[in-house]
């Protein structure tokens, strides 16, 4: 039986460690090595590392490679990919995956090229979703553009396109610590077939069991709650065996 990741995610902006609420008022909260450094201590099973700047700037190899040479884990990095050559050079640099957003919904076929080139296993397309009404609407630039599709209709999309997993993240619940989506995240583990990571809300060490037995994520990503608490990956690992949940300890 596949083990359940717990993924700590990195966001950076203006060369600093950040955390946000519900994509707003982005806090400096340190130096991303160190961050980087600290979970690599704790043997956590993967790290995703998204450069907020990466969309103006472009990808930026110098700060990618001060990353990859402290992470010694599987590593997804996303922020500014824009072209195949982008990812062939973040995979250079030591990424195991890369995270694609704003590009994937301004040009879909690129979801196809990427998978084609590298493999739909190193492609993970991330989908910023909010609630609007009665719907899980998906927007792009940072949750700044609605696409005016829904969460479910974008996620088979990706999916038939050769994606080989999400990243999908409430919006809403984005550095709230009240919890996952649990609905958000149901909906889209049901219609797709490939891995779902959940992220945006954990609050608690009962979250985590929540959006993977109730709403059927593969992966759990969080931030907030490595930040501002005392709780580490072993702990969410520790209290989710107890649920009956196969994690790596």
């Amino acid at each position: 039986m596949l083990k359940t990741r717990v993924i700590p995610s990195l966001t950076i902006k203006d060369l600093r460690l950040v955390k946000s609420v519900q994509f707003a008022e982005h806090r400096n909260i340190g130096s991303y090595i160190a961050a980087v450094r600290v979970f690599n201590a704790r043997d956590v099973d993967e790290m995703i590392f998204l450069d907020l700047d990466g969309w103006t700037n472009g990808i930026r190899p110098w700060l990618l490679e001060e990353v990859t040479k402290e992470c010694f884990m599987p590593l997804t990095i996303g922020g500014g990919i824009k072209t195949i050559e982008d990812i062939g050079a973040v995979l250079k640099i030591g990424a195991d995956k890369v995270a694609i957003n704003t590009m994937a919904v301004e040009r879909p076929e690129f979801i196809e090229e990427a998978s084609r080139i590298f493999g739909s296993q190193c492609i993970v397309v991330s989908i910023d979703a909010r609630r609007i009404g009665n719907r899980y609407e998906v927007f792009s630039h940072g949750g700044k553009v609605a696409l005016g599709r829904t969460a479910i209709e974008w996620a088979k999309e990706a999916e038939e396109r050769g994606a080989g997993e999400i990243l999908l993240t409430s919006i809403d619940r984005d550095g709230t610590m009240q919890g996952y989506d649990v609905e958000l995240v149901k909906n889209v583990t049901k219609a797709v077939k490939i891995p779902v990571i959940a992220s945006g809300g954990a609050g608690n060490l009962d979250d985590f069991a929540d959006v993977l037995q109730t709403g059927g994520a593969s992966a759990v990503a969080a931030a907030s709650i490595f930040q501002y608490t005392q709780v580490t990956p072993l702990n969410i690992k520790e209290r989710l065996a107890e649920s009956g949940i196969p994690v790596r300890i």
